[in-house]
């Protein structure tokens, strides 16, 4: 124990001392600064030095070391309030923070993986809160954060996938996965890095990196984006347990939304930083825009949407983080918006339900007294409806042929120059039997009516008889088949040479029996739909490439390939590296996909074949605006 007022009074001295010859009553440090201040930080520094040498020599843990480090600073601050002038106070801690810190941060960054992956939060805390003293101290512990992270998300989903095929990988159980991941850590960031924006750089750079590249995405990013929107699809239909409680809103976040335990503390660290979890990751968003569109558009055509609120929750959230433009045929498609060019099936729905059933309410009133099927009607735009029709012809049974023919010439009479397309395809429809004890409901698709009606003729039927009979392409048929057969409504004989009978003993446990599963995906559409994405994808680089070589003050339009481009009056002249970053930047501005650079110099040599840029003479990889 010391006098500390005689000590205080003492160094004061040294300040009293000084002496300004221009002005007597001006303080002068210039002898407490030679006399008591360079050997005092001195006498620290030596002390310190072999404090902390021997501190760790002793065996002493990191743990123990940053308590000290920590208590040593907290006392050279105290010391400087209670006894030392306050012009003392940077040297000092700065003196201090080299000798305790950044002497010893090697033994730091070292240590920093174990009580990372033994999820130490006061220690991690407190080496983040010693290192952020040095310069470029956490910069280190940044990228080991980072490939930890990286590390953790893909072992957890390889472990989950396992030896299964990434096609039977279960949706909910792999966005889980990536979700305990990104949480696990994101709290990590919160507590034991107080929100340090580098550490939720660190998270984001490692979150993106297993989001998009993992054991179940493969070779492809693209199965990232289909399994996220499966998941959504899963949440949002009508047999989700979480359909009828708020908990269904709370998923849909951990998905799209923002993150749902914040406490209050933790909402003010952390509020204007991103908080978007799995889908701000996805770097393929033109392909979750393509899966979800089409996945939303069956949830509305069957009815099956757990409801309207939820539905327009989910475009809500999409919007917030890609734009209006990402989810403008979502909206569309949603409100009603009717730009009819499509018409499909005789059973079931319209784009707008209230006007599907004043279509069908005026065309039944139109002295159809003959109509004995119950039927509704939905027209959808081809603008913004993800719906295709079938590449085969489907032959309509007649006992529905004169009811469609009729309100096909309705409909074309009303609005005079539209075209309607029947998608068979998507249809569905209910079949009732007459020959079983217990009249059951069957529930098909448009391709099962047209098999099962035929049986109204006779009670066997061979393969080529039902495809001459219904058109079906032989692979369609096929499948349409097999789900009759292992419904047990058909008995199929092979020895028989493809025979297919009526089962006569058909019986279900259900009055109401679902035929309408979901067909396999044909490896032919999954082809088809990669080629078409990479079309799109190389549209929109070449268009984006070539609008950065051309701008001025003054926007005109250049129709190339039925693309707009905005072109400029006079020449604006781009390295090559320069607009490839340019060309990056934009596409990923629009949130759309992770273009690659070989892309982009293949859509530059595409503009310079069609003569719309060229090459700059005499500049190397320099192209400019053909006028």
């Amino acid at each position: 124990m010391i006098d500390q007022g005689l000590v205080k009074r003492v160094v004061d001295s040294f300040v009293s001392l000084g002496f300004d010859d221009t002005d007597p009553h001006k303080a002068c440090f210039d002898v407490y600064r030679e006399h008591f201040e360079a050997p005092f930080i001195d006498a620290t520094e030596r002390y310190y030095t072999l404090e902390s040498e021997s501190f760790l020599a002793s065996n002493n843990t990191i743990s123990d070391y940053l308590k000290k480090a920590e208590q040593r600073l907290r006392e050279e601050e105290d010391r400087v309030d209670r006894y030392l002038n306050s012009r003392t106070r940077k040297p000092l801690i700065a003196k201090c923070e080299h000798v305790l810190i950044r002497r010893h941060a090697q033994v730091m960054w070292d240590s920093f993986q174990g009580l990372l992956e033994s999820d130490m939060e006061e220690d991690l805390q407190r080496m983040s809160g010693l290192l952020a003293r040095i310069p470029e101290g956490l910069e280190p512990l940044r990228k080991r954060f980072e490939e930890h992270v990286k590390k953790s998300g893909c072992a957890a989903i390889e472990k989950l996938v396992g030896g299964q095929a990434s096609g039977a990988l279960d949706p909910k159980a792999y966005v889980d996965a990536l979700l305990e991941v990104h949480e696990k850590n994101s709290e990590t960031v919160i507590r034991s890095f107080r929100g340090e924006a580098g550490f939720v750089a660190s998270l984001d750079n490692a979150c993106r990196e297993f989001v998009n590249r993992n054991a179940a995405t493969g070779s492809t990013n693209a199965r990232g984006p289909e399994l996220l929107a499966t998941h959504a699809d899963l949440l949002l239909r009508k047999n989700n347990k979480l359909a009828k409680e708020d908990d269904l809103e709370v998923a849909l976040d951990r998905v799209v939304g923002f993150i749902p335990y914040f406490t209050p503390f933790i909402f003010f660290c952390y509020l204007f930083l991103a908080k978007m979890i799995l889908f701000k990751y996805i770097e393929d968003k033109d392909v979750f825009e393509k899966d979800y569109t089409s996945r939303f558009s069956k949830r509305l055509i069957h009815g099956v949407s757990a409801s309207e609120e939820s539905e327009a929750s989910m475009i809500s959230k999409l919007k917030e983080v890609c734009g209006f433009e990402y989810t403008n045929k979502l909206q569309r498609m949603f409100t009603g918006e009717r730009s009819p060019l499509f018409l499909f099936q005789y059973t079931e729905t319209f784009e707008d339900m209230d006007l599907s059933k004043d279509l069908t309410d005026a065309f039944k009133e139109q002295n159809h007294d003959d109509i004995d099927i119950s039927f509704s009607i939905m027209v959808l735009g081809t603008s913004f409806w993800p719906l295709t029709p079938p590449t085969h012809d489907f032959i309509i049974p007649s006992e529905i042929l004169t009811t469609s023919d009729r309100f096909q010439t309705y409909y074309e009479r009303k609005y005079s120059g539209r075209k309607l397309t029947w998608l068979w395809n998507h249809s569905k429809n209910e079949l009732w039997t007459n020959y079983t004890n217990q009249r059951y409901t069957l529930m098909t698709s448009a391709y099962q009516m047209g098999v099962l009606v035929l049986y109204n003729k006779s009670e066997t039927w061979r393969f080529a008889e039902i495809k001459e009979a219904t058109g079906l392409d032989g692979e369609v048929l096929s499948q349409v088949l097999g789900s009759l057969v292992r419904a047990k409504v058909l008995i199929c004989d092979n020895d028989s040479g493809g025979q297919y009978d009526l089962n006569l003993n058909f019986r279900s446990g259900k009055i109401r029996v679902n035929l309408n599963l979901p067909l396999p995906i044909r490896e032919a559409e999954i082809s088809d739909a990669s080629i078409k994405l990479d079309e799109e994808r190389n549209h929109v680089i070449q268009n984006i490439t070539y609008r950065y070589v051309s701008f001025s003050r003054k926007l005109n339009f250049l129709a190339d390939d039925d693309v707009a481009c905005r072109i400029m009056k006079y020449r604006k002249r781009l390295k090559t590296q320069a607009l490839v970053q340019e060309v990056i930047s934009q596409i990923c501005q629009n949130q759309k996909f992770a273009p690659k650079i070989s892309e982009i110099k293949k859509a530059i040599e595409k503009l310079l074949e069609k003569e719309l840029i060229e090459r700059v003479d005499g500049e190397r990889h320099t192209f400019a605006f053909v006028l």
